[in-house]
């Protein structure tokens, strides 16, 4: 196989289940109003089901709901029919997911769901089948074709079923407020949950506070700077206001251009007005500020009084940058 052979069949692919996601748009009706405010209004949870590469969607949809606010639960249909239907509660919605609507599986769980009272939607590739004319709540995912050459393997279709749980995940987050915080509260691990709940406060107090007076000699500023382990450190003047930072990169400029550097104060090597943070700002914040001006340290301060250093380095070691 050449490779323009191997280019073609895939962007024929990705054409062909992007025309699939764009038919979906002809299906989002009053079945999914209605879908969307069954499971709003529920006192219940969620539970999605399916069989076979339907399952691995349900399941998909199950991980986006439950860290969007949509309490979710994954049923797979052949271990609800040996026991698992257990889970399922009165005020449950249950969705399930079938291109045909008429796997075996399916065909014996749908009646036990009626039984039990709960709203049953179906997510569904034919509005004729068994599935979609015992359902509640149909929401369509036909497809005209499969991206697979026989038009066999599960690949539009599975695509446009996520799609669907998608549209339903984002239409519930709105309806739930669902805002940057909550989702930090859900997603406290990893550097996603990090960049939405790490404050500097959480990053500066992990540090030694580096300081020297303006009167501090050029010996005084090297052993804070040395000895603090920052590569960095702030000047505060008699009634410790914060006037000025001295860095490792202050300290070699200013021995490039003084020769009688000796008798220098750390008043006269530090660059005034130097850049400062509060503690309650988000950390991914303070990145956009080491990135706008090209700088390696903030420095924390309240009512511009100082309260330590944060570093670039803090940033990376947390998984931010």
């Amino acid at each position: 196989m050449t490779v323009s052979s191997i280019t073609n069949i895939a962007l024929e692919t990705i054409a062909l289940e992007a025309a699939s996601v764009q038919g979906l748009m002809n299906f989002i009706n009053n079945d999914f109003e209605k879908a969307v405010n069954s499971i709003h209004q529920s006192k219940g949870r969620v539970v999605i089901t399916g069989i076979g590469k339907s399952a691995i969607v349900a399941q998909k949809i199950v991980a986006t709901f439950n860290s969007t606010g949509t309490p979710s639960l994954f049923m797979h249909a052949a271990d609800a029919i040996h026991g698992d239907l257990g889970m399922v509660q009165k005020d449950d919605v249950v969705i399930i997911i079938s291109k045909s609507g008429e796997s075996p599986e399916i065909k014996v769980l749908v009646p036990l769901i009626k039984n039990f009272g709960n709203t049953l939607i179906a997510i569904v590739g034919n509005v004729e089948s068994f599935l979609a004319t015992q359902s509640d709540i149909i929401l369509n995912t036909t497809v005209s074709k499969e991206a697979c050459p026989n038009n066999l393997a599960p690949t539009s279709s599975t695509t446009v079923q996520m799609v669907m749980g998608d549209a339903l995940a984002v239409v519930l987050m709105n309806l739930n407020g669902f805002t940057g915080k909550d989702f930090a509260k859900y997603h406290p691990g990893g550097n996603l949950g990090k960049r939405l709940y790490l404050r500097v406060d959480d990053l500066y107090k992990t540090h030694e506070k580096p300081l020297v007076k303006e009167e501090a000699n050029l010996k005084e500023v090297i052993l804070e700077i040395t000895q603090k382990r920052l590569g960095a450190t702030a000047v505060i003047d008699e009634k410790n206001n914060l006037t000025g930072i001295i860095t490792d990169g202050d300290l070699r400029r200013m021995l490039e251009k003084n020769e009688q550097f000796m008798q220098l104060t750390a008043k006269a090597i530090a660059t005034q007005n130097p850049k400062t943070i509060s503690p309650d700002t988000m950390a991914v914040h303070a990145l956009e500020i080491f990135r706008k001006y090209d700088i390696s340290h903030l420095l924390v301060t309240e009512n511009n009084q100082y309260l330590g250093i944060v570093h670039l380095h803090d940033l990376v070691r947390e998984g931010i940058v």
